[in-house]
């Protein structure tokens, strides 16, 4: 990816003028020279940046263009297009699997812990362009890590983080794959053993989990925090007036099952490091979201994160990493390109 690309003009930049320039040269800053961060994984898979130059010029500017008109209709595809490429990498790796419709009834999308993913139709029309213009080109793999960049950065008019391409796609989906994913109920010892699956440490766990700066959660995942049995039980790491809002939100019933809640109710739209402040104040969502304030690495490491500038550094560095997790490439002979995202 050409450096003008990430840099993205400096007319919709978040903050401007110098604030802008000084919040970007703090992120490559951190890229280069913070020792023991998050970095990217030492042997490269075969991925590149700019991967389709020659192949198909104009891929990461249909799939920015796309993205952009679509978020910009629904905001909340962010967090869904954000979450899409998390678990498409947590299981078998970043190589498109989530998006296969076969076999029916037994595929990851279909498994309880991708219930709550979305963002198929973004892709969907991605593909159908890509198609048009560079047939059997693009992979779906690197649409969806392309998206979920794009949908995030699109309030800030630049890009957040590079992504590398040349991923291939792969050609199966299994539901019992999904085990691979953290769970929302883990503790800090599950989490960082579901990271660790993937090649991913502490910093990465924390980095990533502030993901949920965006997006909902279904109340089904939040419900165990909040009863036990018929009786009202909140966990003790849980604020107690958030817990009274989301007891209110979310009843002790089946019904609300369906029911969905912002992972961060101060700015639910907003990519931004408030998610840590809410952990500090015990006001993250989920049980592994709390779980991180368990543990005294993470802990000091979601102090540290509280800033947005190292927020923004951390994040971008572990994205990349993750990018790389279980890839499929020329380089390693395996993969093909699908001509739809959702049949092998």
């Amino acid at each position: 990816m050409r450096r003008q690309s990430v840099l993205g003009g400096g007319a919709g930049w978040w903050w401007r003028g110098g604030a802008a320039v000084a919040w970007w040269g703090a992120v490559v800053l951190a890229h280069l020279v913070t020792p023991g961060r998050a970095g990217l994984l030492e042997t490269n898979p075969g991925l590149a940046y700019n991967f389709y130059q020659t192949s198909c010029p104009s891929a990461e500017a249909t799939v920015k263009s796309i993205t952009s008109q679509m978020v910009a209709a629904n905001p909340a595809l962010a967090g869904r297009l954000l979450r899409l490429h998390f678990h498409d990498c947590f299981v078998q790796g970043c190589d498109a699997s989530i998006l296969l419709d076969t076999p029916a009834s037994q595929n990851e999308k279909s498994a309880p812990p991708n219930g709550s993913v979305g963002g198929y139709e973004v892709i969907d029309a991605i593909k159908t362009k890509l198609e048009a213009t560079c047939p059997g080109v693009v992979s779906c793999a690197d649409i969806v890590a392309l998206a979920a960049r794009d949908a995030v950065s699109y309030q800030f008019q630049a890009s957040l983080w590079q992504v590398e391409t040349g991923r291939r796609d792969g050609s199966s989906s299994l539901a019992s794959n999904a085990g691979a994913l953290p769970s929302f109920s883990a503790g800090f010892a599950g989490l960082l053993a579901s990271f660790a699956a993937q090649g991913l440490n502490v910093t990465d766990l924390v980095a990533l989990s502030g993901a949920h700066t965006i997006g909902k959660a279904s109340c089904s995942s939040v419900t165990p925090r909040l009863y036990a049995g018929n009786a009202t039980s909140v966990d003790p790491l849980l604020d107690s007036t958030l817990a009274a809002v989301l007891i209110n939100k979310c009843p002790n019933n089946a019904s609300s099952s369906a029911t969905t809640v912002d992972l961060d109710g101060n700015t639910p739209l907003k990519f931004d490091g408030v998610y840590y402040t809410n952990l500090i104040n015990k006001r993250g969502l989920l049980a592994s979201d709390a779980a991180l304030m368990q543990n005294a690495a993470a802990a000091a490491i979601v102090n540290d994160l509280t800033n947005p500038i190292k927020f923004y550094a951390a994040f971008a560095m572990s994205m990349k990493k993750m990018g790389r997790v279980n890839v499929l490439t020329a380089k390693n002979g395996k993969g093909k390109i699908r001509a739809q995202c959702r049949a092998p």
